[in-house]
């Protein structure tokens, strides 16, 4: 499901650069931004799981290559399944 989000008070300097480089990369306003958002909520996802596995020591098996390793982990998350 998508949601609306709507930012007030935003000084015309800054709408003005945002939509500078909106235009730089031929995109709309609304694309640009959401692309920001979206890159921001993977990095702040990305950084939660880094720290849920700090400290962790994961041993593979040494003949998996990474291509199946990836892929794994992938099934793993597809299925809803968790290492707790």
């Amino acid at each position: 499901m998508n949601v609306a989000l709507q930012i007030r008070d935003v000084p015309e300097t800054v709408r003005d650069a945002i939509a500078q480089r909106a235009e730089e990369r031929g995109q709309s306003m609304q694309a640009y931004l959401l692309d920001l958002v979206s890159r921001d909520a993977r990095i702040a996802r990305n950084l939660a799981l880094l720290d849920s596995t700090a400290g962790r020591r994961v041993t593979l098996p040494a003949d998996l290559l990474p291509e199946e390793i990836v892929r794994e982990g992938r099934d793993h998350r597809a299925n809803g399944e968790t290492d707790e």
